[in-house]
């Protein structure tokens, strides 16, 4: 006969290896830890302050880019395009554990300490439309500005002769988008024309100084054939300086770079000859979607060509169409 001791040491018994059993179970109907779902996904797209018409394109293609489902897409700007104000919101993205940061820089080498931080802490950096120096970014999406350049420039040396005057507006210098454009333009010019006078008008990509420094120029240099700009907002400065010179459209010829709504509405006003250029809400919307897919552990390409285009007055009404700008045009396309 079993005891009543011995019974209660055989339900104990029991009892824990129930309780053992039932653990075990549970254990092994754990699922393995899941990658992060998409629903988690936080992108922040940090824009250079600019607000011109080629970078309301721009930060417009960026932000439909985030508007796709699972993707929380957070869109700020360096205030005055101040470095200082960009270095501190690339640190706080860092603070809040982004999967990744698509960043236009306020100054490309300026901004590379703050992105190597992001890099280390596992977070994939996008260059937006401006490169990035002094950092191993994840991808640099933009459009190739030595190639566009290099037709503009040719474009420029096709309408002068040997001796001729050209004035060039430079972007911001401190910048590889201002950098690129200047030497792509310079080189293609001076390819075909060796013995040209290039008359640099200095801005950071400010329509005001344009205008001013353009009017200096033509006080200075009043044969000058050609104005070459490396945006578009430099164009627009350019032309202001010429009406206040009581010059007509067409007198001296203007070669925009952008392929913005205000630069093409001055072709249509014969203000405009030639612009390089660029597929500007592509630009934005292509550096979203590399981040989200770095975000992602994608592959991406280290270099994303988002192409280019020159468009002259025989065109401008078709690229108008097919690019998208022509609905942000004053002067409609046909």
């Amino acid at each position: 006969m079993i005891s009543k001791r011995t019974l209660g040491h055989m339900a104990l018994a029991a009892t824990v290896a129930a309780s053992l059993i039932a653990c075990g179970k549970k254990e092994e109907a754990k699922p393995a830890a899941a990658a992060p779902a998409a629903s988690e996904l936080t992108i922040a797209y940090i824009t250079n302050g600019n607000t011109n018409e080629g970078w309301t394109l721009i930060n417009g293609g960026a932000k439909k880019a985030g508007t796709v489902p699972g993707v929380k897409f957070i869109e700020l700007a360096a205030e005055k395009g101040e470095l200082s104000k960009q270095l501190a919101i690339v640190e706080d993205m860092i603070t809040r554990k982004v999967n990744a940061i698509a960043i236009a820089p306020v100054d490309s080498a300026g901004i590379a300490p703050a992105v190597s931080k992001a890099l280390a802490a596992g977070i994939p950096v996008i260059a937006v439309d401006t490169g990035i120096t002094g950092a191993n970014i994840t991808s640099y999406v933009a459009t190739d500005n030595i190639k566009a350049a290099n037709v503009q420039g040719k474009w420029a040396a096709e309408q002068i002769q040997d001796g001729d005057t050209v004035i060039y507006v430079t972007g911001d210098l401190g910048q590889s988008t201002g950098q690129e454009r200047k030497k792509g333009f310079v080189d293609a010019l001076n390819e075909v024309r060796k013995n040209v006078k290039i008359v640099e008008v200095p801005t950071t990509w400010d329509q005001t100084m344009a205008q001013n420094g353009v009017e200096s120029a033509l006080r200075a240099n009043p044969k000058a054939k050609v104005i070459a700009c490396a945006w578009d907002g430099g164009a627009l400065g350019a032309k202001a300086a010429l009406m206040a010179a009581g010059k007509k459209p067409g007198a001296v010829l203007i070669a925009g770079f952008d392929g913005s709504p205000g630069g093409l509405d001055m072709m249509k006003d014969g203000w405009q000859q030639a612009n390089a250029a660029q597929m500007l809400a592509k630009i934005g919307e292509v550096g979203v979607q590399t981040a989200i897919a770095a975000a992602k552990g994608e592959k991406v390409e280290a270099r994303i060509d988002t192409g280019s285009f020159l468009v002259l007055p025989a065109n401008v009404d078709k690229f108008a169409t097919d690019s998208g700008v022509g609905q942000f045009m004053k002067v409609k396309a046909k």
